[in-house]
């Protein structure tokens, strides 16, 4: 029979979020995996607030809601709220009750601002990473870098002379009229009135230069930098993070051509750590590596993993939108990046822990 369209609320409901996302629901391991973590860090988050006063948004609350905008795609903290007003999946991830209210876009970024201030982000990375070490899905030994630009938060109309002063008041505060037409910009002349730590590499663009180190068994993200992009920050980020590798056994580090220079090549032997870089042959002087590397069948696996250090730089740029970053300034960033890893691995290692159980 036809059922009746009754659209009379119910005054108490005796059902929890718990109760309504299903077992095998692919968040369940994640969740489990993020309480776990939380739960480690619970002593560095009660030295981050003080004992008197009104309560905030509990720092595990919030670093949940956070997970949750990267793992969806949110684009902002308004809409992130939103969903999670009426999404029974984000309430329980998040730790909320049906009936418990949601906060306010501008109060959650608030609280999240003292987290950002601490260095919460590559702790919990850390914590992540330690966690897949202890499952035995990372290598020791097998690493690769590379860094891409992450677009800044800034329009080209704020690209301003350095020496020039804007005296006159724009035709439109909101959006004035700018005239590019026969003016020759440069990063040495001109810079950002907005967001003035952005790129100072090859052309005149807003960015940030993001660098990750993978590990190459199953292409976990292990450490991050988010530098200014001035062209030679991937170098000089890469070896930053080859010398907190654990361990005094020697390393392989698999990059592109531009990490073949001699000055890379040469400091990655002091760290005790072999180059399986790709060769710029086509450069003055020719490639910093010879055939004492190439030859090796090491080198060519290195070449081969190296291009899953791309799937984590697509993931981070489209899931977590971080092709065109939200926030400015370059600690902001770096936090936002640390962070996106960290819910990269989790997704990850997810997917490690279901293919290693059978299928039944």
């Amino acid at each position: 029979m036809r059922g009746t369209d009754q659209q009379q609320n119910h005054v108490f409901s005796y059902i929890s979020p718990e109760q309504r996302v299903r077992k095998d629901h692919p968040l369940r391991p994640i969740r489990a995996m993020v309480d776990e973590i939380l739960k480690q860090l619970s002593p560095q988050f009660s030295k981050m607030y003080a004992k008197v006063g009104r309560p905030s948004i509990p720092p595990e609350q919030l670093l949940r809601a956070q997970l949750l905008q990267m793992l969806y795609s949110v684009r902002s903290e308004r809409l992130l709220m939103e969903e999670m007003d009426y999404n029974i999946l984000f309430r329980w991830f998040v730790g909320l009750n049906l009936d418990d209210p949601v906060w306010d876009a501008t109060v959650f970024t608030k609280n999240r601002d003292r987290l950002l201030e601490a260095e919460v982000a590559k702790e919990f990375l850390g914590r992540v990473v330690a966690h897949a070490r202890e499952q035995g899905w990372m290598s020791d030994e097998h690493f690769t870098v590379d860094g891409t630009l992450l677009e800044a938060w800034a329009s080209l109309k704020s690209f301003h002379r350095k020496d020039q002063s804007d005296s006159s008041p724009p035709d439109d505060p909101g959006n004035p009229t700018v005239d590019f037409h026969g003016e020759k910009r440069s990063n040495r002349t001109h810079e950002s009135k907005s967001d003035p730590e952005k790129s100072k590499g090859k052309e005149a663009k807003l960015s940030y230069s993001g660098n990750l180190l993978v590990e190459n068994r199953n292409g976990l993200i292990v450490s991050s930098r988010v530098w200014e992009a001035t062209g030679i920050a991937e170098r000089y980020a890469a070896l930053e993070m080859l010398q907190e590798i654990p361990g005094i056994g020697r390393v392989t580090v698999g990059g592109d051509k531009g990490f073949d220079t001699a000055d890379f090549v040469r400091e990655c032997r002091n760290l005790r750590m072999t180059p399986h870089v790709a060769q710029n042959l086509g450069r003055r002087g020719g490639s910093a590596i010879d055939s004492r590397t190439t030859r090796n069948l090491g080198y060519r696996i290195s070449q081969k993993k190296r291009k899953r250090i791309e799937e984590c730089f697509g993931w981070l740029k489209t899931i977590a939108l971080l092709r065109k970053v939200r926030h400015r300034g370059t600690l902001k960033v770096d936090w936002m990046f640390t962070f996106a890893c960290a819910a990269y691995n989790l997704v990850r290692m997810r997917n490690l822990m279901a293919a290693a159980v059978p299928a039944r």
